[in-house]
């Protein structure tokens, strides 16, 4: 459940599309690292999958949720994040800008990069809202785009809620539940 740098050179989205690199793979700083994700890690990100999707099944104008993608934030970055929504619905194979929303759960080997040089890229390009799920704290840090709330923090016994999603509500004690 290590990430593993695979390039050293740096390179561009561009080259980084064209090339032949291992599912999970993304490109941060024009460096190619991928991610192993565990098994704990993938139920996290499915619980998230899950409630984003059936909160967008509520209501025709409430976007669209995926996981993964090629989103292209600048030259050298080009992140697919564990879990993602948007209000306008991407098409194709490579997506230039953020998604409204990204979720990033928590890996040994990656997490150094969430909350260092992909939380500075996210914000720089334009996400709306960042959640990083903390595996071992049972938290999710939440990082919204201005405003007097920047970063919140939540926890055991409270409901993660956005102002970008109007109604959506999911609890953290059942996020990490099990």
């Amino acid at each position: 459940m290590r990430a593993m740098t695979v390039t050293t050179t740096r390179i561009s989205s561009d080259e980084f599309l064209a090339g032949d690199y291992p599912i999970g793979s993304e490109l941060i700083d024009g460096v190619v690292h991928i991610n192993d994700p565990g098994f704990r890690h993938q139920r996290l990100c499915g619980r998230c999958y899950d409630a984003l999707r059936d909160w967008t099944r509520t209501d025709a104008g409430h976007g669209e949720v995926g996981w993964g993608g090629n989103w292209v934030l600048s030259d050298s970055h080009l992140y697919k994040p564990d879990v993602w929504w948007t209000a306008t619905p991407p098409d194709g194979t490579r997506h230039d800008g953020p998604p409204d929303l990204a979720v990033e759960v928590r890996s040994p080997g990656t997490w150094r990069l969430d909350i260092g040089p992909k939380l500075a890229q996210y914000r720089a390009s334009g996400t709306r809202e960042l959640w990083l799920v903390d595996t071992p704290a049972s938290t999710v840090l939440v990082h919204r785009a201005g405003g007097a709330e920047d970063l919140v923090e939540i926890g055991s016994g409270e409901e993660l809620t956005s102002p970008l999603l109007s109604g959506f509500a999911l609890e953290i004690d059942a996020l990490f539940a099990g």
